[in-house]
């Protein structure tokens, strides 16, 4: 929270994936003069633009952690994880690489994922960097790559109305990251509830930014970004991209199922 203080931000979001672990350890940590909105980055998967699923993440903001159903999910999708996990670092162990996955696991704190493997990855010498690590072996298409079970992006987007909370689609464009949702889906997604669209973001070109922005004007959704800042495992800053402060009264607007932190 420090280092958001420092780079000038006066509100700042917590949203690790499928987890809400970290929220109270967040406000406690937050200074004089930063506000914190507390959500999540959900697992999901939805309708590719070739047809097959893709995997897509939902922001969840300012929802209720107690909400039954969500809240089962979110252990669903943890569960899913730590499967995972396991899985692509047994494979790993079979072919020479020297990773223990009890070890990953427990740096991981309240949601594994591929990040944790790929720092695991270099500390053990087998790659010399996060990058190198998912280039090489964790990709989608890496020989290491476990899917898993994610929440249908229809279903998700219904659970976080019912708890109050802000729905809005991340990196919608990341042409980097392979295979993008089709905006037919995000169409009939804002038709049953979806609030926003994340436009700046440091995965998106110019050219899809404007169409992002023009998509969300036309369905009447919040516009957001974000530098989806991972400490080092990114070169972006914290800080780099934002979300204008009248779109951010339009989420705290949406919002009943927790509030802003913070004055």
């Amino acid at each position: 929270m420090g280092k958001a203080a420092a780079a000038g931000l006066d509100v700042v979001a917590i949203t690790d994936h499928d987890t809400t672990a970290g929220w109270d350890s967040a406000a406690a940590a937050l200074p004089p003069g930063l506000r914190l909105v507390r959500g999540m980055e959900m697992s999901c998967v939805g309708d590719g633009e070739d047809g097959a699923p893709v995997p897509v993440h939902l922001l969840a903001y300012l929802f209720d952690p107690n909400s039954a159903a969500f809240a089962a999910e979110r252990e669903r999708l943890r569960a899913e994880r730590v499967t995972r996990l396991r899985t692509m670092t047994e494979r790993m162990a079979a072919d020479g690489y020297a990773v223990d996955a009890d070890a990953v696991l427990a740096s991981a704190g309240g949601s594994a994922g591929r990040p944790h493997l790929a720092r695991a990855l270099v500390a053990a010498g087998v790659v010399d960097s996060v990058d190198e690590a998912f280039t090489r072996l964790l990709a989608h298409n890496g020989p290491y790559y476990v899917d898993k079970q994610d929440t249908p992006l229809d279903d998700a987007v219904r659970m976080v109305s019912a708890a109050g909370g802000v729905s809005v689609i991340a990196h919608a464009r990341a042409r980097t990251r392979g295979r993008l949702l089709a905006i037919e889906h995000i169409r009939r997604l804002a038709a049953i509830g979806l609030n926003g669209l994340e436009i700046d973001h440091p995965d998106h070109s110019a050219p899809d930014r404007e169409l992002l922005a023009e998509l969300a004007d036309s369905l009447g959704l919040i516009r957001t970004g974000s530098s989806d800042y991972h400490g080092r495992n990114k070169r972006v800053g914290l800080g780099e991209y934002h979300t204008a402060a009248g779109e951010f009264e339009r989420i705290t607007d949406c919002a009943s199922g927790a509030a802003v932190v913070g004055k």
